[in-house]
C-alpha cells in the first residue's frame, strides 16, 4: 500500500475527520509538515495553513515564514502567520524555550480553531462541518515522547505516547516513520526547509533523537519498531486499567453536591497508591501528594491537605475523606482556619472573632464560646444522621434529629441546618443552640464569637 492510501485508511479507520470538515494545518516548513500538506492536497481535503514564527533564529525564522507563505500560494490556500517574542515570554513565565514555544503555539491554535471566523470561508460552513487542527507528528516523535516520559517519571498514560486525537487536534501521521516521510517527499519532488536548531542536542528532544536512540540502536537495531509495539501494548493495557479504575471509583466515591465522599477504610483497604492518585488527580492533586493522603488516613478528624492551586481540599472527617472545593458557597464541608474572619456559605456569612470580652452574647445567630476548649481548624458542615451534642443547659447528649423534633422544625428547615465542629465535637448548631461544653465560664479568658448574617 502506498503512503497516500495508508494515510486515507488511517484517517477513516481512526475516524479522525471526514472530507467535509475544515482543516487547519500547523506547518513549520520542515519535511514532516510539507508532506502533511501534500497528502491533504492529494486526498482532496479542504485546508488552510497556520505558521508560527518564534523569532528564535533571526533571518532563518523569517525565511521559513516566507517559504510557508509560498507553500500557501502553491496550494492556493490561506496562510495565517503569528509572530512571537518567545524569549521574553519564556523569561516572564520562567519556562524553557521549548515549553514557551509550545504554550504560545497551542494558545494561538486554540484561538484559531474556536473562532469560527478566523479562517476564510468558515462563516459558510455547513452545521455538520467541523474544524480540526492537524499536526505532523510521526512515529519517531512518538518514540521520543515515550522515552522522555519514561525517564522524566510518568504514570501509565505517559507510556502511551502522543494521542492521535484529543479535543480538536488530529495527528494523522503518527503511524508513519520519518524515513517514510522523507521517501514520499523525494518521490513527489517536495521542497522543504531544514531547522538548524534540530542539530543541537541542547534541547531535550534533540538529545533523544540525535544521540540516545541512535546509541540504543547499536545494541537493539529494531528499537524504533519495538517502541511502537510497546506504545500499542500500553494503550491496550491502559484501556483495561481505566475500566478497572472506573469500577473501583464507582464503588468508593459518593457524589454529594459538588463534593466527593470516600470511606477511608475501604480506600486504604485496597492498598493501592495508583488508585488514590487516579481519584485525587482529577481535582488538581499531584502524585507526590498520594503519600500525604496515606498519612491523612491516620490523622485526627478535621485535618486536611490542599491542592497546589488551592482549589480543592481533602478533609479527613471521622471515617471519611471529603474532597471539597475551597471557595464556593455550594460546599457542604468548609474548613475554618484560625485567623479566618469571614466565611461565605449557603446560609449567608459567618463572622468569626476572638476577644477577651467574656460577657455572653447568646442569640440564635450570635454566640460566644470559651476558646480554651476549641481547637482549630473548625469544620463548618451540613448536619447528618447520627450527629449529637450537649444542648446548652443540659448535661446529657441529644441527637440532632431528636433536637429538631423538640424544636418543631419542618423537613425543609432541617435540611438547611449546619453545624460547626471542633475535634469531632459539635460546638454550635448554627442558628439554634451552642454545646454546653463550650459555654463561657467565670474562668474564661478568651472568647470565640461567631455571628451568622443571613443571606438576603
Amino acid at each position: 500500500m502506498d503512503l497516500l492510501a495508508h494515510f486515507k485508511e488511517t484517517i477513516k479507520k481512526s475516524n479522525l475527520f471526514s472530507p467535509k470538515d475544515k482543516l487547519l494545518l500547523a506547518i513549520s516548513g520542515g519535511v514532516d509538515s510539507v508532506v502533511l500538506c501534500e497528502l491533504c492536497k492529494q486526498a482532496g481535503y479542504d485546508f488552510s495553513i497556520a505558521h508560527c514564527n518564534f523569532k528564535l533564529r533571526g533571518e532563518e525564522s523569517d525565511s521559513d515564514e516566507q517559504f510557508v507563505r509560498e507553500l500557501g500560494n502553491k496550494y492556493k490556500v490561506e496562510v495565517l502567520v503569528k509572530e512571537f517574542d518567545t524569549e521574553k515570554y519564556a523569561a516572564e513565565n520562567k519556562l524553557s524555550i521549548q515549553e514557551a514555544a509550545r504554550n504560545l503555539r497551542y494558545e494561538w491554535f486554540d484561538e484559531l480553531v474556536r473562532n469560527q471566523e478566523s479562517v476564510r470561508g468558515s462563516e459558510n460552513l455547513k452545521p455538520e462541518t467541523q474544524k480540526f487542527l492537524l499536526t505532523a507528528h510521526h512515529s519517531d516523535d512518538n518514540n521520543e515522547t515515550l522515552l522522555m516520559n519514561f525517564f522524566r517519571g510518568t504514570g501509565l498514560h505517559g507510556l502511551t505516547g502522543i494521542s492521535a486525537s484529543i479535543n480538536y487536534i488530529r495527528r494523522p501521521l503518527l503511524t508513519f516513520s520519518k524515513e517514510e516521510l522523507l521517501s514520499f517527499a523525494k518521490e513527489n519532488s517536495l521542497d522543504f526547509v531544514e531547522d538548524s536548531s534540530n542539530q543541537s542536542s541542547k534541547y531535550t528532544r534533540n538529545f533523544f533523537r540525535n544521540e540516545l536512540i541512535p546509541a540504543i540502536s547499536k545494541v537493539f537495531p529494531q528499537v524504533k519498531d519495538n517502541l511502537q509495539d510497546n506504545i500499542r501494548r500500553f494503550k491496550e493495557i491502559e484501556k483495561l486499567y481505566q475500566f478497572s479504575v472506573s469500577a473501583l471509583k464507582k464503588k468508593l466515591c459518593r457524589y454529594i453536591g459538588n463534593e466527593i465522599h470516600i470511606p477511608v477504610k475501604q480506600l486504604m483497604g485496597n492498598d493501592n497508591k495508583a488508585l488514590i492518585y487516579e481519584i485525587i488527580s482529577l481535582y488538581g492533586f499531584n502524585e507526590k501528594q498520594v503519600e500525604e493522603v496515606v498519612k491523612l488516613a491516620n490523622s485526627d478528624s478535621g485535618k486536611y491537605i490542599q491542592s497546589p492551586e488551592n482549589d480543592y481540599r481533602i478533609i479527613k472527617h471521622r471515617h471519611w475523606f471529603i474532597i471539597s472545593p475551597v471557595t464556593t458557597i455550594e460546599s457542604a464541608n468548609i474548613v475554618i482556619e484560625k485567623g479566618d474572619k469571614k466565611i461565605l456559605f449557603s446560609l449567608g456569612t459567618l463572622s468569626i472573632e476572638t476577644t477577651t470580652n467574656n460577657k455572653p452574647q447568646i442569640s440564635n445567630n450570635s454566640v460566644s464560646l470559651d476558646s480554651k476548649e476549641i481547637k482549630f481548624p473548625l469544620l463548618l458542615r451540613k448536619w447528618k444522621t447520627g450527629d449529637y451534642f450537649y444542648p446548652l443547659g443540659m448535661q446529657k447528649k441529644k441527637k440532632l434529629n431528636r433536637f429538631f423534633i423538640d424544636q418543631k422544625l419542618s423537613k425543609m428547615e432541617k435540611e438547611n441546618v449546619w453545624v460547626i465542629e471542633s475535634n469531632q465535637r459539635i460546638i454550635w448548631v448554627v442558628g439554634h443552640r451552642i454545646d454546653d461544653r463550650f459555654k463561657l465560664m467565670d474562668t474564661t479568658k478568651e472568647v470565640l464569637q461567631l455571628k451568622l448574617i443571613l443571606a438576603q
